[in-house]
């Protein structure tokens, strides 16, 4: 289970850090998830990737303050927004489509009553 964990850690790192370079995905949940799968495999991927800049320039503030700015929340959202369109879109079930919407709106909910959002000068 370990190295499958530590397979996709390193896979959503790649995404990630594909993503700082094209816009159409999402740099800061590739890294999330990255946190999140090197955590499950090994202290030693997961000290790696903290110390990187690229943890600390996209990741380090919101894990400590959970906030994020208003352009990065809005990115975020509008991205996760774009792939679920795509997905209600394709699909033909009505039950995956309504599990979509409310996915969707729990989203919502989510960034607009959990993550605080910070003013470009903090």
């Amino acid at each position: 289970m370990r190295i499958i964990y530590g397979s996709l850690g390193f896979l959503t790192f790649g995404l990630g850090t594909l993503g700082i370079v094209m816009p159409v995905l999402p740099t800061t949940p590739f890294y999330l998830l990255t946190v999140f799968f090197f955590s499950k495999s090994s202290k030693r991927f997961s000290e790696w990737f903290e110390q990187t800049a690229l943890y600390k320039n996209h990741l380090e503030e919101f894990l400590l303050t959970k906030a994020m700015t208003r352009k990065k929340k809005w990115q975020l959202m509008l991205w996760v927004d774009a792939m679920l369109l795509i997905s209600f879109l394709l699909i033909d079930s009505l039950f995956v489509k309504l599990l979509l919407v409310v996915l969707a709106l729990i989203k919502y909910w989510y960034f607009f009553t959990q993550v605080k959002t910070l003013t470009e000068e903090e």
